[in-house]
């Protein structure tokens, strides 16, 4: 099977099981269900994945697929800084529409215990890819401080991002989160744009 074809079909397996738990919620959920929606076998769902617990942790496929979807559709005119609040702000509307509250509620707890890979955190996620690539141009353009590193400033915006997911967790989503980013994030990120 091509690398493509195997992405293809774990992709398919991912979003048809995360449109399911969000349908029906994730203990409602099961393996065959998955299997059914995704149009592929029983073998291919246990070659990428060991069970339904399993799943949990491809939410950052998800999250990546969303950010290859905005990093075509992202206005080229538009600041650097204004290019991290647009990302977070589209990320976070897909979140509230389309995420299960219990299951980013689960994968923040099971990565915070997991001795494993802690797929948020992979730095070779499109995700760190986009955000290096827009601090770099934004620190090339001037918009951008140069006092802070790439990488220090792309770990101070998914800190931030993960905060600001955590708290909604905890509070049971009681709040817009796309609408309370847009209020804290600039805030947040002041120190790294540059006052002209």
């Amino acid at each position: 099977m091509s690398k493509k074809n195997e992405r293809n079909t774990k992709g398919k397996i991912i979003n048809a099981a995360w449109d399911l738990f969000y349908e029906q919620g994730y203990e409602d959920t099961t393996v065959e269900e998955i299997i059914e929606q995704s149009g592929t076998s029983k073998g291919s769902f246990y070659h990428y994945f060991e069970g339904k617990d399993a799943l949990l942790g491809s939410l950052s496929y998800i999250f990546d697929e969303e950010y290859a979807k905005l990093q075509d559709s992202m206005p080229a005119a538009m600041s650097a800084f204004d290019r991290l609040l647009y990302l977070n702000s589209e990320l976070f509307s897909m979140i509230e529409d389309r995420i299960d509250i219990d299951l980013l509620t689960r994968l923040y707890s099971t990565q915070l215990i997991t001795k494993g890979e802690k797929h948020l955190l992979d730095n070779k996620r499109l995700y760190y890819k986009l955000l290096r690539k827009i601090v770099a141009d934004g620190q090339k353009s001037g918009e951008l401080t140069s006092e802070m590193t790439v990488s220090e400033i792309v770990k101070l915006y998914a800190m931030c991002e993960r905060a600001l997911l955590y708290d909604w967790c905890l509070c049971n989503g009681e709040y817009s989160l796309k609408q309370y980013a847009k209020r804290v994030m600039p805030m947040f990120l002041t120190k790294i744009k540059v006052c002209k």
